[in-house]
Order: structure tokens, then sequence, then C-alpha cells
């Protein structure tokens, strides 16, 4: 059950990270191998996606 709550925790960082720089997978990624928490500050720290016109 508790693993069942920690990875839809880290499912829910890497959804609000999808329009970041790492994207879904790179937060994913991250809030598996360290911490939601964790995932969440590098969230709050990054830069939002560059939109490149073209």
């Amino acid at each position: 059950m508790y693993v069942l709550f920690y990875l839809l925790l880290c499912a829910a960082v890497a959804y609000m990270g999808r329009d970041r720089k790492l994207g879904f997978w790179g937060y994913l990624f991250a809030s598996m191998l360290f911490t939601p928490l964790i995932g969440v500050v590098l969230l709050l720290a990054s830069d939002k996606k560059v939109a490149v016109a073209g």
C-alpha cells in the first residue's frame, strides 16, 4: 500500500512537471530516485520549456 502511494506521489510530481525543462519522465525518475519532496523542490527550481518558433 505504501509503495502504491509513493508511486502515485511520484506520478503527481511528474505530471506537474510535464511543461518544465526535465519533462514528465525526468521528474518521474528524479522523484522515484530521491523522494517526491525533492522532486517538488526540483520542480519549483526549474524553468518552463521555451517554445521554439518556426
